[in-house]
């Protein structure tokens, strides 16, 4: 099933959420990508009907293994990403940013071949 950028972008903000603090619920979400909390009520009823996440009785989301996947996947390529244009004297913030921007759509091998260059420039 082909994953859609937003949808990324939900399960990384839950994954980073989750690391940051411990539990994440909705608006958390909501809070943390300034979204409003009908449109994280939307998408999270989405996410969880295509088994990327769990919701419990109280409300805290969990990825699934495959929701993890993905998630990980995308922050992985994020960090990798910022700290590539970091490297080349771009300031932090842009450099998120345009992270941020590309990583969703660069190829696996682009993406493999920055990383491999990153490694051997800052490693």
């Amino acid at each position: 099933m082909e994953i859609h950028e937003s949808s990324e972008d939900y399960l990384e903000t839950i994954l980073i959420l989750k690391e940051r603090t411990g539990q994440v619920r909705s608006i958390d979400i909501a809070t943390e990508m300034n979204y409003s909390k009908p449109s994280i009520s939307v998408a999270m009823k989405k996410l969880r009907e295509n088994g990327y996440i769990e919701v419990d009785q109280s409300g805290f989301i969990t990825l699934t293994d495959s929701g993890y996947e993905i998630a990980s996947s995308i922050y992985d390529r994020h960090k990798v990403l910022t700290n590539f244009f970091i490297s080349l004297g771009v300031n932090e913030k842009t450099a998120a940013e345009d992270a941020c921007r590309i990583e969703h759509d660069l190829s696996p091998e682009t993406y493999e071949k920055i990383k491999a260059h990153a490694l051997k420039t800052v490693g």
